[in-house]
């Protein structure tokens, strides 16, 4: 298999992401904070959310919640420079329908395909979707981790922006009432999205309390009742993808909802194939499932380079590949 490249003329930091762009990104915050809204103004749109009824999104807002680790690398989602220089690797794939990113991550994306554009080239958001993740407030590890607030974008800033969808996460704990305060509270922003035209990815998880962390619960009984409850949140669900982790049994948790799904892709795995297997087992499930929303396992895949990792996970939701096909585009 191929080794990552980040760093070397040919890899991440040489061909797409430099220590100059980095450096000119906190430059335009103090000195060209319109560039955003320029950028978001000037980007191609697509006509609709999906063009063949699937979506694959990568996942950049877990710094957000605090969450910055990988694997034994406690701290490695913080280093800035190396995730967004791998979010613009991945995004070399054409098939990659677009990010999931929190306000910052989101801007900094549009600051880059401007300098990008101002080189010559072409932008790099144009015809991609962009949702904006919503609430972040859950911060890993705290005592009010259930108490998940809406601390970052906001329905009417994503429609500023002209983005597509807003994302919310709720986590249910039958024994935290914080829980049922964060169901309200999405609720709500689900409807806002409706009125403003744009979707909504609701991910809904059941976790138990193991008093230094919670758990997701990925047993099919589990995942069928966060179906029929999240299917049933706001005032409408027809602009509404569930996001979901691959458990037991998926085919019967794709028989409890008739809303699209996109697979999660959870914590990151020491082999990147085995998140490669679960994928294109979860895409058999049912015809509900329509793609995949990753960041760990997309972004830092061990060894491997993102883009080739990428190039494996489209081709499944995309071309319809099998795993054996997938597997040697990871070569």
């Amino acid at each position: 298999m191929r080794r990552r490249t980040i760093g070397d003329p040919e890899g991440v930091q040489g061909g797409h992401l430099t220590a100059a762009d980095f450096e000119e990104i906190t430059e335009l915050r103090v000195h060209g904070r319109q560039r955003v809204e320029q950028e978001a103004r000037r980007r191609k749109r697509r006509l609709h959310l999906t063009l063949d009824g699937k979506l694959v999104l990568v996942a950049l807002d877990h710094p957000a919640r605090g969450f910055t680790a990988i694997r034994g690398n406690a701290l490695a989602m913080g280093d800035r420079f190396d995730l967004l220089s791998r979010a613009r690797r991945v995004l070399q794939d054409p098939d990659v329908d677009g990010v999931l990113a929190s306000p910052d991550v989101m801007e900094e994306l549009f600051l880059l395909n401007y300098l990008e554009r101002r080189r010559g080239g072409p932008g790099f958001l144009d015809h991609r979707v962009l949702a904006g993740s919503m609430n972040r407030g859950g911060i890993a590890g705290a005592v009010f981790e259930m108490e998940d607030s809406f601390t970052g974008f906001t329905a009417r800033r994503l429609r500023e922006l002209r983005c597509e969808a807003g994302k919310m996460l709720w986590r249910l704990d039958l024994q935290d009432p914080a829980s049922g305060r964060t169901m309200l509270a999405c609720a709500t922003a689900m409807n806002e999205l409706r009125r403003r035209r744009l979707a909504a990815f609701l991910e809904p998880l059941a976790v138990r309390n193991l008093g230094e962390r919670y758990e997701t619960l990925r047993d099919m009984e589990s995942l069928i009742r966060q179906c029929g409850v999240a299917s049933a949140m706001g005032e409408s669900s027809l602009s509404v993808w569930l996001k979901l982790p691959y458990g037991s049994d998926f085919a019967r948790v794709c028989r409890s909802t008739t809303l699209p799904i996109l697979l999660l892709g959870g914590p990151a795995r020491e082999d990147p194939t085995e998140a490669l297997r679960d994928f294109a087992q979860g895409l058999s499930a049912g015809p509900q499932v329509r793609g995949a929303v990753i960041g760990r396992n997309l972004l830092f895949p061990g060894e491997l380079d993102p883009f080739l990792m990428s190039r494996a996970l489209t081709a499944l939701v995309h071309r319809g590949a099998g795993i054996e096909e997938a597997l040697r585009l990871l070569q």
